[in-house]
């Protein structure tokens, strides 16, 4: 069986002869996900997985069915696919997944509704994928909330969730945004200053971290932006795909 290194200096081998271009779509997220190797959060029987998040997460739920490892319940994104993943390589470990994901939501919105749509839910491991709401809604002003808002608000909910479950396990996702029709230039380096905001929550809260941005960037040498997410900020199926990738690298079973 390879060791990470020696996984990790074929990447590098096959890149020095071809280039990004020249790798598979799973190459790229290795590369992308494995800077802390080793790190993942382990899956026991009969444990309960909570996604939560923004738009990215609700992916079109139905938000009406309130059960779990449900289709309708999941949406179409990567939270589905992901959980599809694991129902079908771990039947044995009967494990309950939920969405509770809603689209537009920034932290302050999640905290309003944690104790309904995670702590109630009891759930072991609880994945966040949220922040591009908090920069996005701030410049087109329809937010006030400040790089300084999102942290507090993030390290207060985190500490919330830890006092009420002190054994949950935390998967946090980097937001992203990649240039298309909503997103330019002008986003950099500012809502970098966010991305590394919800790494400083990984580190405080000893979760697995998941560089969605990196990912992202690296997979625009297989295809351009539009293809990975025509908007800069929603993914396409392909994007739901590569996303769904990269969150099942930091799990195990």
């Amino acid at each position: 069986m390879k060791t990470n290194q020696s996984d990790r200096r074929a990447f590098i081998n096959k890149v020095a002869l071809g280039g990004l271009a020249a790798i598979s779509i799973p190459e790229i997220v290795f590369s992308a996900t494995s800077e802390k190797p080793g790190k993942k959060i382990n899956l026991n029987k009969n444990d309960t997985i909570l996604f939560q998040g923004d738009s990215i997460t609700d992916a079109g739920r139905l938000r009406t069915d309130p059960d779990f490892n449900t289709q309708k319940g999941f949406g179409g994104g990567y939270a589905f696919l992901s959980a599809a993943e694991l129902l079908n390589k771990f039947p044995e470990k009967d494990l309950k997944l939920y969405n509770r994901g809603i689209s537009g939501n920034k932290v302050h919105q999640l905290a309003d509704r944690w104790e309904a749509d995670a702590l109630n839910l009891s759930p072991n491991v609880i994945s966040i994928l949220i922040g591009v709401n908090d920069y996005w809604h701030f410049i087109r002003n329809t937010y006030k909330g400040t790089l300084d808002t999102y942290r507090n608000d993030y390290r207060a909910l985190l500490n919330k969730t830890r006092e009420k479950l002190p054994n949950v396990k935390f998967i946090i996702g980097e937001p992203f945004a990649i240039i298309g029709k909503s997103v330019d230039k002008s986003w950099f380096p500012a809502f970098s200053e966010y991305q590394k905001v919800s790494k400083q929550m990984a580190e405080e809260f000893d979760a697995v971290f998941i560089p969605f941005q990196k990912v992202f960037d690296q997979a625009l040498e297989k295809a351009p932006g539009a293809y990975w997410a025509p908007d800069g900020v929603h993914p396409s199926i392909a994007g739901a795909r590569l996303m769904s990738q990269a969150w099942l690298d930091a799990v195990k079973g």
